[in-house]
């Protein structure tokens, strides 16, 4: 029988009250905390902390705090990524990140998700989506990435956007739903 970290990683409906999950997140939600009142002028301690929280996170990796998430495990980023002040990722499946992309501020990450059945979502389990970003990838301010989305490598998606459905690699999208605007010359 699988157990419920298990369900949530293979994105079957799991729940997330699992004692084994709370804990994981009350770890993270503590690292965060060390984060987010690390001070810039000691990068040796702040690096510590985030190699602590992302794991899987090639070199050069600039957070801007506040910064939060659920696992960090489940982030994986290449290298040169740049996320400004106060961005969320709800990392409950991977969410990868690829070299010399850059966050504005606000940006909202999901995976998770609840059923659009009542029933279900009654039940107070969910489930996830993973959600996969290019290399040279540029996301504007308080945008918002939906689970289960793809943005392919060097877009641009311009600030505000809610991203609902996938984005092609070498456009400029935007909007509430985002759509593509036009091919960007490379």
């Amino acid at each position: 029988m699988k157990t419920e970290k298990e369900k949530m990683l293979a994105g079957e409906l799991y729940d997330p009250l699992d004692p084994q999950l709370s804990e994981e997140r009350l770890q993270t939600r503590l690292l965060l905390q060390q984060l987010n009142n690390s001070r810039e002028d000691y990068p040796i301690e702040r690096g510590r902390i985030l190699k602590e929280l992302i794991p899987k996170a090639g070199e050069g990796l600039w957070l801007q705090p506040p910064f939060y998430c659920d696992y960090g495990y489940n982030i994986i980023v290449g290298d040169k990524v740049f996320f400004n002040f106060n961005c969320v990722v709800l990392d409950v499946m991977p969410v990868t990140i690829g070299s010399r992309t850059l966050f504005g501020p606000n940006v909202q990450i999901y995976t998770a998700t609840h059923s659009i059945n009542y029933k279900e979502r009654a039940s107070g389990l969910e489930y996830a989506k993973p959600v996969t970003i290019g290399e040279d990838v540029w996301v504007g301010g308080s945008v918002v990435i939906c689970p289960g989305i793809t943005i392919g490598d060097r877009s641009v998606i311009g600030a505000g956007s809610v991203v609902t459905k996938d984005i092609p690699a070498g456009v400029f999208a935007a909007g509430n739903p985002c759509k593509v605007i036009r091919q960007l010359e490379q």
